[in-house]
């Protein structure tokens, strides 16, 4: 794995233990010799993962859309800073540019990205990993989310189990070397064949 994409949010969020924990991340990439795709801010969760990949002379390619480049203050000490007409487009670039994607905490922009990333790997558009790196358990209400969802049957078991979700860096990132995608979503029932 040569490059992960992050998803994340431009706040800092209402414990220090979100950019702690973003900072952990940059500095496992960095010494694992992965590069960072993310969305290009110097502020928020965003600039602290950024930040922390650099500072170990890490790789770190922002993309961001034009129209947010002051908005969100983007980083000017980036490895490269590609610059975009829209967000469709700056999703495009990192889905092209990732092996991996892992969401950290933020807002519904970041769940977005990682909803639409994660729907791309059920419909088989790609067979990369997501992870959720859940920091402070930010992420346990999602995670009962798609409990729920499974129990309900709007989502299959094999594709629940697509979401790694992790607590540490390290470990989230071992369960990206392990991850092996599920066969391609089909609509067709066998028994109809």
């Amino acid at each position: 794995m040569k490059k992960i994409a992050v998803f994340c949010g431009s706040s800092n969020g209402a414990s220090n233990t979100y950019i702690d924990s973003a900072k952990k991340l940059g500095k496992e990439l960095a010494k694992r010799n992965i590069s960072l795709v993310y969305g290009g801010a110097s502020v928020g969760v965003m600039g602290a993962v950024a930040d922390a990949v650099l500072d170990q002379g890490g790789q770190v390619i922002g993309i961001m859309p034009s129209f947010l480049e002051q908005r969100e203050i983007s980083h000017k000490g980036l490895s490269e800073l590609i610059v975009v007409d829209s967000m469709h487009e700056r999703k495009a670039k990192m889905a092209e540019l990732a092996d991996g994607f892992i969401a950290l905490p933020g807002g519904p922009g970041t769940l977005e990205e990682f909803f639409e990333i994660f729907t791309w790997t059920q419909l088989g558009l790609h067979q990369k990993p997501c992870g959720l790196l859940n920091i402070n358990h930010y992420f346990d209400p999602l995670v009962e989310l798609f409990n729920h969802m499974t129990k309900e049957q709007f989502l299959q078991e094999k594709y629940r189990t697509m979401a790694l979700v992790d607590i540490e860096p390290n470990q989230l990132l071992e369960k990206f070397k392990k991850y092996e995608p599920p066969t391609i979503k089909t609509y067709i029932n066998e028994k109809q064949i």
